[in-house]
């Protein structure tokens, strides 16, 4: 676990940009992000500056209303899903979620709690809470990927 002060937006911005890198450098097949957060705590501001971290140039819309978009990086696609609006596993199933489990991947999911069941999958758990003007953000591995993702993420702390 590492838990991160984020004293403004641009420090939000500047860990995600930290999370882009790690996944650049340990390239993983796949992987699957949970969000969790109320409403305003940075969850979509975390995957908008991760994609520009990974070269997305294009809108980052979020997901509220669509479910899911879809961005190329590179190899890979990054998938970004919000859950909010979900009630079962099968509506989950409705919208592809097995399929954005496999390799060439990378899924960010938003409002996890939603769908615990299908929650539980994730390698790494993302959970930012209000910190005075700023945000907290702690990480949860769950998976060995996540695991090395954390030890980079932590050097990069010090």
């Amino acid at each position: 676990m590492l838990t991160i002060d984020l004293i403004d937006e641009a420090a939000t911005e500047q860990w995600a940009q930290c999370l882009a890198h790690a996944l650049r450098a340990l390239h993983p097949a796949s992987i699957f992000v949970t969000l969790s957060g109320e409403l305003g705590a940075g969850k979509t501001t975390w995957v908008r500056a991760l994609l520009r971290a990974l070269g997305v140039t294009d809108p980052v819309r979020s997901p509220t209303y669509s479910l899911l978009e879809s961005y190329p990086v590179g190899e890979y696609s990054l998938d970004h899903m919000d859950w909010y609006r979900l009630h079962s596993e099968a509506e989950l199933e409705g919208v592809g979620f097995r399929e954005l489990l496999s390799a060439g991947h990378w899924l960010m999911v938003e409002w996890p709690e939603r769908i615990p069941s299908a929650a539980q999958l994730a390698d790494l758990a993302l959970d930012l809470t209000y910190q005075g003007e700023g945000r907290r953000v702690t990480l949860t591995a769950h998976s060995e990927v996540a695991v090395a993702l954390l030890a980079r993420l932590s050097a990069s702390k010090t």
